[in-house]
């Protein structure tokens, strides 16, 4: 039997690491990431960046630490971050080992392109004694070169087995605070790719389609590509990569994952589109609901439909909706009709609902809290009875 709930809960099983405050992997949230674009020398810049990136909701930043320069900079930036501070490496593994000297949280590292099997063991050491998660990195432009030769073409299969061979040499330190990422700018790549090390591994995914390009291109091969995985059950951690203000990423991130039902923070809006039936100014209507919902942090779905084809169905689905046409509409709740209301008092009345549904949420979690805490307060009571204490020692 096909089971919509079951279907909407599956998500891959990994492991947990510790990112400073965040834990990526298991069951936590998949968290939400972005990196700073300015000269990491100019550390007011990038201080200036990570503060509109957190403003946005972005969780992890990963910041470029190129050059002695920028490796200066650090304990600076990361003091005036309040998200975790992911340090990104290539070619020189002596500044990754001083970056995780410097107190980052995590290192990004390409082992294809430091130079040897023994200067990446450095860093894992250097990781393992300071407690620093790192990302191994694997990017289809940069595949180790003996890689290449036996698999003819940075292919999935290709990817993986560098991957792979990376945890292999971290497990055998007794390393494994490790997130994987395999990333291609060809979407299909990218897809098989976590499919394929998904099938072989259990470490926890960071998910991105690199070098995706400027919006609104960029947007579509990120929404594909991170949300084909995400619908697996396949990612722990997302970035949406942009030519443009790494700001927009955030936004776009999160729209994914709700879209995708892997992690709702504000409502979603359904609209039909456009066709001749429509019997409504559905462009204001939605306009409007959209600015006074602009706070709103609760996950409820809220629908909007302009004509009697499908309305009355789309209606039923959502937790509040509006089935209109011939300038009046009938507003439904958890699936039930409640009243006819005109065009011009259905935003006034659907966020009149909205609310009545947000506090009614609010009273069941106060509710089953306030039964938590007489249940827990019953059973240490009947514990101290059991030791000879007066009853009722603990009241809610």
């Amino acid at each position: 039997m096909y089971n919509k709930q079951t279907e909407q809960e599956i998500r891959r099983p990994t492991r947990e690491v510790a990112v400073g405050k965040l834990i990526i992997g298991g069951d936590n949230p998949i968290w939400v990431q972005s990196m700073t674009t300015p000269d990491t020398s100019d550390a007011d810049a990038v201080i200036a960046q990570t503060r509109r990136l957190e403003e946005a909701g972005c969780e992890l930043i990963r910041v470029t630490v190129d050059d002695e320069q920028s490796l200066e900079q650090v304990p600076k930036i990361m003091a005036a971050m309040n998200v975790p501070f992911v340090a990104d490496i290539h070619f020189r593994h002596v500044l990754a080992l001083r970056a995780i000297e410097a107190g980052v949280h995590k290192v990004r590292i390409n082992p294809g392109n430091i130079q040897g099997r023994d200067r990446f063991v450095e860093v894992i050491k250097a990781c393992k004694n300071k407690g620093v998660a790192m990302r191994v990195g694997v990017n289809s432009g940069s595949l180790e070169k003996d890689l290449v030769e036996k698999w003819g073409y940075p292919c999935p299969p290709a990817m993986v087995e560098s991957a792979l061979r990376h945890i292999e040499t971290c497990e055998q330190y007794g390393f494994d605070q490790i997130v994987v990422s395999l990333k291609s700018s060809d979407v299909r790549a990218c897809v098989d790719a976590y499919r394929l090390f998904s099938e072989q591994s259990d470490y926890p995914l960071h998910v991105g389609v690199t070098e995706a390009g400027s919006p609104p291109y960029g947007l579509i091969k990120s929404a594909l590509g991170i949300g084909t995985l995400l619908l697996d059950g396949i990612g722990d951690t997302i970035r949406v990569s942009l030519l443009a203000d790494p700001v927009e990423e955030i936004p776009a991130a999160f729209d994914i994952l709700k879209s995708c039902r892997r992690r709702v923070l504000s409502p979603e809006l359904i609209a039909c589109p456009t066709c001749g039936r429509l019997a409504i100014d559905l462009n204001r209507i939605m306009a409007e609901i959209e600015e006074r919902l602009k706070t709103c942090t609760k996950p409820i779905k809220v629908s909007v439909l302009g004509c009697i084809v499908n309305g009355p169905g789309e209606a039923r689905e959502a937790d509040i909706g509006i089935a209109a046409g011939n300038g009046k509409g009938m507003i439904f709740r958890n699936g039930e009709k409640l009243y006819t209301v005109t065009e011009a008092e259905m935003v006034d009345k659907l966020i009149e609902e909205i609310d009545k549904f947000e506090l009614e949420s609010d009273d069941v979690i106060a509710r089953r809290r306030r039964q938590q805490e007489k249940a827990a307060a019953q059973a240490q009571n009947q514990a101290l009875a059991h030791e000879g204490a007066a009853p009722g020692a603990f009241e809610v």
